[in-house]
C-alpha cells in the first residue's frame, strides 16, 4: 500500500505568537562581551524577542492556537485533542499546561496531554498525532501547540548557553481526512552520550525552584562538558540531519531530489547553509530565523508561516520540518503542501 492510499491527514491551520518586546543582537553583544560581529554574523541574530511577565507559556500558546483556530475555520468545541509539544518551563513545576491550555481555549471536548523531546519536540508531536488520527475515528481535529520562554533561564554572560537565546509560542491544527497539506512520514534519532550536556544547574539568582517558604534554591540553564559537546556535535550533527531529512522524505515516497523546502530549527548561520547544501537546497528554500532566535519546537511552524508568507513554498511542493533537542536528538517530518 502506498502512502497516498491510506487515510489523509492534513494541516487545516497553523498560528504562532511572538511576544513584543524585543532584543537586538548589538543589544546581546554588550551584554555576553561579544563583538558586534559574532552575533550578527557567526551567530547570525539579528534581533530576539523576549516574553514579558504577562506571556507565560499557557497564555502564549492560547494566543497561537486561536490564531491556527481561525485560519482553519475552527470552533475550539471542534477539537477532539490538544498536544502541548513544548518547553518543560511552564507555569508551576510538575504541571500540565495542556490541560489549562485546553481551559483558556474553552475547549471543552477535547482531551489533553503532553509529549516532550526539547528542541526536537515538533516533528515527533507531528508523527504521534498522525498515527494516532489514523487508527482513532474520533480524533477529526487535534490542535499541536508549543511555547517557550527559556529567556527566564539564562544568563547572558554565560556563553556556554549562547545558544539558547530564545521564545514564543505556535500552534497547528491536523484535520483527518484532509487531502492536503498532507502531514507525510517522520524521522528520528538519538545520540544518549550527550544525554547529560545541558541541564539546570543551582544559582544564585534566576528561576526559583521552590517556593519561598521551603527555601532559596534558584537555577539556570548550563552546558556541563562544553567541550566534549562541541566536539561530539561536530562529528555527528551535520549527517543526523541528514540522516532524518532523506528517511523522512524517502519513506514518503519521494527522493532527496524532490525536497523543495526546509523549515528548521534555528542554528548558527554557517552551519545553517551546510546543512541547506548537504540537502541540496539553497538559502532561497528555507528560513533563517535571525529576527526571531531559538523558539525551541516553535521554530518548525514559525519557518513554515514565514515560508509561505515570502513566497518560498509553492503549491504541491515537498517541504520537511526538522530540529534537533539537546539530550541529544534529531527529528523530521515531511509535508506535501497545497
Amino acid at each position: 500500500m502506498t502512502y497516498l492510499e491510506l487515510l489523509p491527514i492534513g494541516i487545516a491551520g497553523t498560528g504562532v505568537y511572538i511576544p513584543p518586546q524585543i532584543i537586538t543582537g548589538e543589544e546581546i553583544a554588550a551584554r555576553t562581551g561579544l563583538p558586534d560581529f559574532v552575533v550578527l554574523d557567526k551567530m547570525g541574530i539579528r534581533e530576539i524577542h523576549i516574553a514579558g511577565p504577562e506571556d507565560t507559556i499557557t497564555t502564549m500558546a492560547a494566543k497561537a492556537a486561536r490564531r491556527a483556530l481561525d485560519a482553519a475555520g475552527l470552533d475550539p468545541l471542534q477539537l477532539d485533542a490538544i498536544l502541548y509539544h513544548g518547553s518543560e518551563y511552564k507555569d508551576h513545576i510538575v504541571w500540565s499546561a495542556a490541560s489549562k491550555i485546553q481551559q483558556l481555549l474553552g475547549a471543552h471536548n477535547a482531551f489533553a496531554f503532553e509529549t516532550y523531546a526539547l528542541c526536537a519536540g515538533a516533528p515527533i508531536a507531528y508523527k504521534v498525532a498522525r498515527d494516532m488520527m489514523r487508527l482513532d475515528d474520533r480524533l477529526q481535529h487535534v490542535l499541536l501547540v508549543s511555547a517557550s520562554r527559556e529567556n527566564d533561564l539564562i544568563d547572558f554572560g554565560n556563553l556556554r548557553t549562547r545558544f539558547m537565546f530564545n521564545f514564543g509560542a505556535g500552534a497547528a491544527i491536523f484535520q483527518r481526512g484532509l487531502a492536503r497539506n498532507l502531514v507525510l512520514e517522520s524521522a528520528a534519532r538519538t545520540d544518549a552520550s550527550l544525554a547529560d550536556t545541558v541541564v539546570l544547574t543551582p544559582a544564585e539568582e534566576g528561576l526559583r525552584l521552590m517556593p519561598p517558604e521551603m527555601g532559596t534554591l534558584y537555577g539556570r540553564l548550563d552546558v556541563q562538558d562544553a567541550d566534549t559537546m562541541a566536539e561530539r556535535l561536530e562529528q555527528v550533527s551535520l549527517a543526523n540531519f541528514v540522516a532524518v531529512v532523506t528517511e523522512a522524505v524517502e519513506r514518503s515516497g519521494y527522493a532527496l531530489g524532490d525536497l523543495r523546502f526546509l523549515g528548521i530549527t534555528y542554528m548558527k548561520a554557517s552551519f545553517f547553509h551546510e546543512i541547506l547544501a548537504a540537502v541540496g537546497l539553497t538559502p532561497e528554500q528555507a528560513v533563517y530565523l535571525d529576527h526571531y532566535g531559538h523558539i525551541q519546537s516553535v521554530d518548525q511552524v514559525l519557518a513554515l508561516e514565514l515560508g509561505l508568507t515570502q513566497g518560498k513554498i509553492k503549491e504541491g511542493n515537498l517541504i520537511v520540518l526538522a530540529g534537533a533537542g539537546t539530550g541529544h536528538s534529531w527529528s523530521a517530518t515531511a509535508v506535501r503542501w497545497g
